[in-house]
């Protein structure tokens, strides 16, 4: 058979972007097997059906253009050429079931919060490309990968819930701890309130003692000063106190008074 490009350069093109894309593909799986991360492996395979996608569109753009081929190829060639593109729709399902898996496992992950139609994916997967036809391998290979996005876009869905979960327990736990530091500030200020109430009690104490004090000393005063008052009523010339009857001195006795002669 003559070359891809002296057929149609156009087919040899379309051919060289899905070889490219198909290399992409191996290189991302080998990737893919060494990330643990769910979240990485998630984008990784987001990114792996972007490129399936776009070798599906190559594929159908491959079987048009060699339909329009059909007629200015000789039969030889034409079987070289679907035999081709089987072995290209063969190696892109087998990405489709590999991606298939992958996220099937990585829905496992997520607490089984829902059944994917990865289920019985190997019975679908039995079917060889040898035995189907060109509609039927596309028709297969459209099929899983619709399949596939939707459980993709269920785990994508389980991870912004998760996020959201997680996103609402923080703010939760801020606003708790928040709560807390205002109770430990409430209590040092009714701590400090209850020593100042003390040291005041104190102080009201000693100024009470002082003032019983000076209350006592007052009282003393007062009754001087009354005394003072009796006595002048009682006494209003201010006599001697022993021209006072009953308040004069005894006088010396006798014995006394010859002894000091």
């Amino acid at each position: 058979m003559a070359s891809m490009s002296s057929i149609s350069e156009e087919l040899s093109e379309i051919e060289g972007q899905i070889s490219d894309i198909l290399r992409a593909l191996s290189n991302g799986f080998q990737k893919l097997e060494k990330i643990k991360d769910t979240s990485r492996q998630s984008r990784q395979l987001e990114e792996l059906t972007g490129k399936m996608r776009d070798c599906k569109r190559l594929v159908k753009e491959f079987d048009r253009e060699l339909k329009d081929l059909d007629y200015k190829i000789d039969s030889e060639t034409s079987k070289i050429l679907n035999e081709k593109k089987q072995s290209m729709i063969k190696e892109l399902n087998s990405y489709v079931a590999l991606k298939k898996q992958y996220a099937s496992n990585l829905e496992n992950k997520r607490v089984e919060l829902f059944e994917g139609p990865g289920e019985g994916f190997e019975e679908d997967n039995v079917l060889l490309a040898s035995s189907m036809t060109n509609q039927q391998l596309l028709d297969h290979g459209n099929k899983m990968m619709d399949e596939t996005d939707q459980v993709i876009e269920r785990s994508k869905k389980v991870v912004h819930e998760t996020i959201n979960v997680g996103t609402e327990t923080a703010a939760a736990l801020k606003a708790q701890t928040e709560q807390m530091s205002r109770i430990v500030n409430e209590l040092d200020s009714i701590h400090f309130s209850i020593k100042k109430a003390s040291q005041l009690v104190k102080e009201i104490g000693r100024q009470v003692a002082t003032d019983r004090c000076i209350m006592a000393l007052l009282f003393l005063i007062v009754i001087g000063v009354i005394a003072i008052i009796i006595v002048k009523i009682v006494n209003p010339h201010n006599k001697d106190i022993r021209d006072i009857p009953g308040l004069a001195p005894p006088a010396p006795s006798r014995k006394l008074l010859w002894n000091t002669n």
